[in-house]
């Protein structure tokens, strides 16, 4: 699976395309998509400018890295395109290794239609231990996506 252009745009959305690197609320060094390394495994530090198209081609790439993730931490578990585009949004944000510890994933494998899985991406809300506005925001759109049903 691949995600979406409704994936992409929800992720664009969220994360915004910044050319020159700021601190995030997380006080990490970011940049383009909300990207804190480069391909190289580099990470993004104070000073550095890149290009729109710079800012493109490493979401594309980076992307599927998060893509993978997902499809290796869901196995054998069938999901829809809406449900995957929504996984992947929380992969990029949280990160690969809290993404496969979360209640997202675990809650997903066990039944992808379970409607507590609304309440669990809510659970990943917080900078360091306060809750976000914007990332409750951001979660409440993912699981809105989650639970939408795909158009045919």
């Amino acid at each position: 699976m691949k995600v979406s252009e409704k994936g992409i745009n929800l992720l664009h959305q969220f994360e915004g395309c910044e050319l020159e690197a700021y601190l995030c609320p997380a006080k990490i060094w970011t940049i383009g998509y909300g990207n804190t390394f480069y391909l190289d495994g580099t990470p993004v530090k104070e000073g550095d400018v890149i290009t729109k198209e710079q800012a493109e081609e490493l979401f594309k790439n980076i992307l599927v890295n998060f893509e993978n993730c997902v499809l290796k931490s869901l196995g054998k578990t069938k999901i829809s395109q809406n449900k995957f585009d929504a996984l992947v949004s929380l992969a990029y944000n949280i990160g690969c290794g809290n993404f496969r510890k979360s209640t997202v994933i675990k809650r997903t494998i066990a039944n992808p239609n379970d409607p507590s899985i609304a309440n669990a991406f809510l659970m990943w809300n917080k900078i360091k231990g306060k809750v976000s506005r914007g990332l409750t925001r951001r979660r409440e759109a993912e699981a809105q996506l989650f639970f939408t049903v795909d158009d045919e």
